[in-house]
């Protein structure tokens, strides 16, 4: 088979802006490691409990570090507002139309951060189980959240973000019953496509599970 008119390009410009984009992450590890900051991506779907998950982490952990948040949306300022109420640093990044943050925008707020005055920053993704997996941002780990109300076959249908994730946290699990969801059939889906990655079940709704989520994220 031969490219058609067109592709051999669309796949060059791809290539060179992943490969722009790791480059740009490494130079946003190389700064947070210059301040002795660790960062964590949180990933996950619209819904899945990524901004409740880091608002009980902020709750647990703001007496033990300096914490900043950085909120990827849309066009929102929601997710930023809820995390601004524990009194952190909080820088919001709205995407327009893109889904997914990149190491750009993320070195841009950094800029905004005074990370001498900070130990840990909860970096927020857009919504999105598909784009974010793609586009590193230089964090030191990467967390991808997934809910229980999302379906029996969210992570079969969505098997590189667990690739690439450091740790997976299924939430929402007092739901399980009423939305006919396996617990441990998603856990199983998730060590068919990443053997090695640990899971942690919470219910963020009372804080189920979250004190193992920062143990596993050696906080």
């Amino acid at each position: 088979m031969e490219a058609e008119e067109g592709e051999v390009f669309d796949i060059e410009l791809e290539q060179s802006l992943l490969e722009a984009n790791r480059r740009l992450a490494e130079q946003n590890r190389a700064l947070l490691d210059r301040y002795g900051v660790k960062a964590i991506d949180v990933m996950g779907s619209v819904g899945s409990g990524k901004t409740s998950l880091i608002a009980r982490m902020v709750e647990l952990l703001r007496d033990r570090y300096r914490i900043a948040y950085i909120a990827g949306d849309l066009t929102t300022t929601i997710d930023a507002d809820a995390i601004a109420r524990y009194g952190v640093p909080v820088v919001q990044i709205n995407t327009g139309k893109e889904c997914h943050l990149d190491a750009n925008l993320v070195a841009k707020a950094l800029k905004r951060l005074d990370l001498a005055s900070t130990d840990l920053i909860f970096i927020e993704n857009v919504g999105n189980l598909i784009c974010p997996a793609e586009f590193p941002l230089g964090s030191h780990q990467r967390l991808v959240v997934v809910s229980i109300t999302e379906g029996p076959y969210v992570v079969v249908k969505h098997p590189y973000i667990f690739m690439e994730a450091d740790l997976a946290v299924i939430n929402k699990i007092d739901l399980a019953e009423a939305m006919e969801v396996d617990v441990d059939k998603l856990e199983a889906d998730i060590r068919t496509v990443n053997p090695s990655l640990r899971t942690v079940r919470t219910c963020c709704r009372t804080g189920e599970g979250v004190e193992e989520v920062i143990k596993a994220l050696g906080l």
